[in-house]
């Protein structure tokens, strides 16, 4: 699977705000800010997987089809990952 610029740019956007969050570690920051920045971290990286899982489902349903293959694994090997990543 090739990766898009998007998604590259969603994993670069996550960088940023770990690093964020280190920073307000070291800065002795609120509690409360930490995790909210940490949850939005969270979030983000579910979003991206469902994107990338997605993405890759809907390419391998149409090579599947094109060959004149069943796709039903597929779809449930990707549902398990969608399920793991939570």
């Amino acid at each position: 699977m090739e990766y898009n610029d998007g998604v590259k740019n969603r994993v670069k956007r996550m960088e940023g705000q770990l690093r964020g969050v280190l920073k307000m570690m070291e800065e002795n920051k609120d509690c409360k800010e930490v995790i909210t920045q940490l949850s939005a971290v969270r979030s983000a990286v579910d979003r991206t997987v469902g994107v990338i899982v997605s993405s890759n489902l809907v390419e391998c349903v149409l090579e599947a089809e094109k060959r004149g293959e069943k796709s039903d694994e597929m779809i449930k090997e990707a549902v398990n990952l969608l399920v793991k990543s939570r």
